[in-house]
């Protein structure tokens, strides 16, 4: 919706058709002037190389700032790539934020998505079409923390047996998922950030392993 604008009419004794013309040319110009202030309200100055997120296709980077007409009026669009993908995607710059584009993460958010992953896992008692739902729509928000989640509540042990197919497959695009915007983040390429996050993932796993063995010892002394 465009932001509330004052609208100045002309002068009403001139001939109907001039009339009508200069009417014309108000709505054309408030229509501009929406865009633009639209474009001054959301528009986060993404530049050429950029790195971005995009919710629902993760990393991506700026190819460029390109003008198309739309319904007679010139739009600017973000052009995105996104080449895990091999897709390119087109977002008007006045939608961006609406539609959920956003920088990489800080380095403090990323952090903490990491304590997250070495949590305890989270398992609701629900039918697994609900869960698994859930984790998609956690995943298509693009939030390091929730897919983080996903990870959190997926990895049960080293071993895949573990988990049935469908588990694999949405613990498999969250890791993916996360993995990239670690890379991005950190500099480093996607498979030590793959291996960075499943180390994490494994030492818990160790430690609650640990944890397991010592108390089943020390049941068995007493």
């Amino acid at each position: 919706m465009f932001p509330q604008l004052q609208i100045v009419f002309p002068n009403l004794d001139k001939p109907a058709d001039r009339i009508m013309s200069e009417i014309g040319s108000c709505l054309i110009t408030i229509i501009m002037k929406g865009v633009n202030m639209a474009t001054a309200a959301d528009n986060d100055n993404f530049k050429k190389g950029d790195y971005v997120v995009y919710p629902a296709h993760g990393v991506g980077m700026i190819e460029g700032i390109e003008t198309a007409k739309i319904g007679g009026v010139e739009v600017k669009l973000y052009a995105i790539s996104f080449e895990k993908d091999r897709m390119r995607l087109k977002i008007p710059v006045f939608k961006a934020k609406t539609s959920g584009l956003r920088r990489l993460c800080t380095t403090s958010r990323m952090k903490d998505a990491m304590k997250t992953l070495q949590g305890k896992a989270r398992i609701r008692r629900t039918m697994w079409s609900r869960r698994a739902a859930e984790y998609e729509t956690k995943i298509n928000s693009g939030d390091p923390i929730a897919i983080a989640e996903v990870l959190r509540d997926l990895k049960r042990s080293n071993d895949d047996s573990e988990q049935s197919y469908s588990e694999r497959q949405i613990y498999q695009s969250a890791l993916e998922r996360l993995a990239r915007e670690v890379a991005a983040v950190e500099k480093i390429d996607e498979v030590k950030a793959t291996a960075k996050l499943e180390k994490l993932m494994g030492a818990k796993i160790a430690k609650q392993e640990a944890a397991v063995a010592t108390a089943a010892a020390e049941k068995k002394a007493a």
